[in-house]
């Protein structure tokens, strides 16, 4: 199976992995600190960066990391902040 090659430049694909990762980081939130869903809700969506990265035409330049780990990062953060925008305004 060969995989399509989408051209992308490396904000598009950085937008992609923070939008990936918001309802992981939703999720992390809700899960107690180092349990196995906490650490599957930081960890799952790792292959999908991959299939990202490879998909794209990337690659694996050394400049693209800091950008993509950042991101990822600011999905986990933003979905966290999601959880708790959420709960902090439901009426139970």
């Amino acid at each position: 199976m060969v995989l399509p090659d989408l051209p992308m430049n490396l904000m598009t694909a950085a937008g992609l992995v923070t939008c990936i990762n918001l309802p992981f980081g939703y999720w992390r939130a809700r899960a107690r600190r180092f349990s196995k869903a906490w650490f599957l809700a930081i960890h799952l969506p790792v292959p999908l960066i991959v299939a990202l990265r490879l998909v794209s035409g990337l690659g694996w330049r050394l400049s693209t990391f800091p950008v993509l780990m950042a991101a990822f990062c600011a999905g986990q953060v933003l979905g966290g902040a999601a959880y708790y925008a959420v709960r902090k305004f439901r009426v139970d």
